[in-house]
Order: structure tokens, then sequence, then C-alpha cells
């Protein structure tokens, strides 16, 4: 009898592999003989799944999305308004080596997302997830006094993604400046200029 294969379980294993690999070694020396080596599979064992490395990246990409997004729906089900804002950013920041290891993932990504529209618009679909989420967040902080009225919410969510995407890379690149502690005092530095905010350093 042919053995079962669970293709769904395969390709998930294939992807937590890579994004694992990608974190400790970058993305340009990654090949799929690499990611075969690491999984324990015969070279050209992935081609069923991930015909080519871009198929295979796109895909890690997506489910490194995926794994900050089952976080952020965990830390804000109960929540709303500014603490939900709180909770989003606490799961997107790099405040642990495994978050760490996220970002040294999706930085590469957006370098290959500068230069190829497929990438740019995976990249652009995941973003609409998340403003969708913020902005509504504000409009709840708004209505229930948290926020200040009259605030621009759009311009106030591009400015926290744009804090949010930009601490991706400094907190990889430079963690002297922005460690756990500073980040989480940045982010209270953000919601300030919402109009609301604890003492720097404390929340999440």
């Amino acid at each position: 009898m042919p053995k079962f294969v669970d293709h769904d379980a395969r390709r998930f294993e294939l992807v937590e592999v890579t994004w694992r690999v990608i974190a400790r070694r970058g993305f340009d020396g990654v090949t799929l003989r690499d990611i075969a080596a690491e999984a324990g599979f015969a070279n050209g064992a992935l081609k069923p799944y991930f015909p080519t490395r871009a198929s295979l990246i796109r895909a890690t990409f997506t489910h490194v999305f995926g794994r900050t997004n089952g976080r952020i729906q965990a830390a804000t089900r109960e929540l709303e308004g500014l603490e939900a804002l709180r909770g989003f950013a606490g799961e997107v920041l790099p405040l642990d080596a495994d978050r760490l290891d996220e970002a040294r993932v999706v930085i590469p990504f957006w370098q290959i997302a500068i230069h190829d529209a497929a990438f740019a618009e995976l990249n652009d679909q995941a973003m609409a997830q998340w403003r969708e989420w913020i902005d509504g967040w504000i409009l709840q902080g708004v209505e229930r006094g948290e926020l200040r009225a009259g605030i621009d919410r759009a311009a106030s969510a591009e400015a926290l993604l744009t804090f949010l995407l930009g601490a991706q890379i400094v907190a990889v690149l430079d963690t002297r400046f922005n460690g756990p502690f500073q980040l989480l005092e940045q982010l209270e530095m953000q919601l300030r200029l919402l109009g609301a905010g604890s003492e720097p350093g404390t929340g999440i």
C-alpha cells in the first residue's frame, strides 16, 4: 500500500525550516538544496511543493506574517481602543529572540519586493490588513475618550505603522539603542502623539 503523505503538513514543515534558516544565515545564501538538507529531505524533494525558490520565499513570508497575526489576534481578542493598539504593537515589535528572527526574514523580503511586483503585492495585502485593524482601534479609542477627538485617523495609522516597520530594521541593526525597553518607550511616545499614553516603558 502506498505510504500516505500529508502534503499540507509537509509544506508547513518546509516553510518552518526555511524561515529559521533565513533568520540564521541570511537570504542570499539559501538554496532549495539547503532547505531540503535542513529538513532531512532528499535533494529535489521540495519540487512538488515549491518548484522555485521564489515560490518558497513567498510562502515563507506568508507563514511568518501569519505567525505574527496569530499572536496579534490572541493578544487583542478581549481588547479595544488604546489597549488593543498596545497589544497589537507588542506583537509586531521585535521584543524577543523569536520576533527578532521574524524581522530578519521580513527585511530581506522587503528588499525583493522593491523590484518584484508579485512580492510587492503580497506585502501590500499584508499591510492592508494591519491598516484596517489600526484604523478600527483608533476609532474605538476616540469613541471611548482615550484618544484625541478630531484626530486624523489615516495619518495616525500610517505614523504608527511606519514606526513598527522601521523598528524591524533598527532592532536588528542597532540593538544598543533599540532593545526591548527602548522600543517600548518609543511606542509610548507614538501613543502620546495620538493624545494618550502611559509613562515611558510601561504598557504591554
